[in-house]
C-alpha cells in the first residue's frame, strides 16, 4: 500500500511539474495576469470601492470568495485542534499545589490531603506551574488594553492603510495569550472561555458569509456588497467600502478566537488544567 501511494504521489507530481511549462514567466509582462487584471484592480479599485488599500479591496471584494474560504479554512484548523487534543475526561491529579501568597513558598498536598482552607492566604497552581513575577504581570497587564485598542485600529482601518481582519485578528489573539503566559492558563479561561472562544470563531465566519447572503436577498450576486446600499444608506461605492469593513470583522473575530483556541489545547495537552 505504501508503495502504491508513493507511486501515485510521484505521477502527480510529475504531471504537474511537467505543465508548469505551460505557464508564462514569473512576473512576464505580457502574462495574462498583467495585461488584464493587475492593471484594472490598479487604476479602477479606489472609483469601484472608495478603498485606497488595494491589497485589501482585492481580497475582500473582488476575491472574496477566496478569503471567505480562508478564513473558514481558520476555523476548521480551530475544530480539527479541537478534536485532535481536547480532553474532555477529566483527571484528578495524585499532587495538588498551593502557594504561600505571604512567603511564596510553595506546598504539595498528596491525594487525600487536607488541602488550605483560606483562599485569600492559599492560591492553587497547576503542576507545571510558572513562579509569579510581579514585573511580568503588572508590566502586561499595562500593555495588553494598548495592544488591544492596535488590533481594533489595525481591523477597522486596514481598508485604508495596512492591515485587515487578519493581522488585527492575530494581535488580538496574542494579547490574550501574552495575558496567559504572564498569569496562568485558569485564569486566562476564566476571562475567555473555551465556549466563548468557539462561538466567536462560528461568529467570525457566520458574519462573513451571512453579508455575502443578505447580498443574494436584495437581488445581487453574492458579496457584492453595493446591495447593500439602501441598508447602509449610502451610495454604491460606499456601500462596498462598509461591506469591506463588515466582512474583516468577521475575520478578525475568527483569527482572533482560533488562535487563542488552539493555544488552550496546545499549552495544556488538551485537558485546560495544566500549562503555562
Amino acid at each position: 500500500m505504501r508503495i502504491l501511494g508513493l507511486v501515485i504521489v510521484i505521477l502527480c507530481g510529475s504531471i504537474l511539474i511537467y505543465h508548469t511549462s505551460d505557464f508564462p514567466d514569473w512576473g512576464h509582462p505580457a502574462s495574462p495576469a498583467s495585461t488584464h487584471v493587475s492593471p484594472y484592480y490598479i487604476e479602477k479599485a479606489l472609483d469601484d470601492t472608495a478603498v485606497p488599500n488595494i491589497v485589501t479591496a482585492v481580497l475582500a471584494d473582488y476575491r472574496g470568495y477566496d478569503t471567505m474560504f480562508e478564513t473558514t479554512v481558520i476555523f476548521c484548523a480551530g475544530i480539527a485542534c479541537f478534536f485532535l487534543l481536547r480532553i474532555t475526561r477529566r483527571m484528578e491529579p495524585s499532587v495538588t499545589l498551593y502557594r504561600h501568597l505571604p512567603t511564596g513558598i510553595t506546598l504539595r498536598i498528596e491525594k487525600g490531603g487536607k488541602e488550605p482552607d483560606d483562599s485569600n492566604i492559599f492560591k492553587r497552581i497547576d503542576t507545571q506551574w510558572v513562579p509569579y513575577d510581579l514585573i511580568i504581570n503588572t508590566t502586561c497587564r499595562m500593555v495588553i488594553p494598548f495592544i488591544q485598542l492596535f488590533a481594533l485600529y489595525v481591523i477597522s482601518h486596514g481598508h485604508h492603510s495596512p492591515g485587515g481582519g487578519f493581522q488585527g485578528g492575530v494581535i488580538l489573539g496574542a494579547s490574550v495569550i501574552l495575558f496567559a503566559i504572564s498569569t496562568d492558563l485558569r485564569t486566562a479561561i476564566s476571562r475567555m472561555s473555551e465556549r466563548l472562544g468557539a462561538f466567536l470563531s462560528a461568529t467570525g465566519v457566520f458574519i462573513y458569509a451571512g453579508a455575502g447572503a443578505l447580498c443574494l436577498v436584495l437581488g445581487a450576486n453574492f458579496l457584492d456588497y453595493s446591495a447593500l446600499a439602501p441598508v447602509l444608506n449610502v451610495n454604491s461605492v460606499m456601500a462596498r467600502s462598509h461591506g469591506i469593513l463588515i466582512v474583516e470583522i468577521g475575520v478578525g473575530l475568527a483569527v482572533m478566537a482560533v488562535m487563542i483556541w488552539i493555544y488552550y489545547n496546545l499549552s495544556s495537552a488538551g485537558r485546560h488544567d495544566e500549562g503555562l
